[in-house]
């Protein structure tokens, strides 16, 4: 029984990630140009947008056909 996740869906969140990544950079921008930047909220916004720089990677990598040895 193949349990791959369908090439349609994998894409579909890639662009789901890519964009909340887009938006934790703005808003990390946002945050760090305030005079009064809440640097804990910063920090974690920051590990937050590198998991998913994590995940985008590797759902790149899935996306990839593997080759015959």
């Amino acid at each position: 029984m193949d349990n791959t996740i369908p090439t349609t869906e994998v894409v579909s969140r890639l662009n789901a990630l890519r964009r909340e990544h887009r938006d934790l950079d703005a808003e990390i921008a946002q945050r760090t140009a305030e005079i009064q930047a809440d640097e804990l909220t910063v920090k974690r916004l920051k590990k937050r947008k590198l998991w998913l720089k994590d995940c985008i990677t590797r759902l790149e990598s899935a996306l990839i056909p593997d080759e015959p040895a």
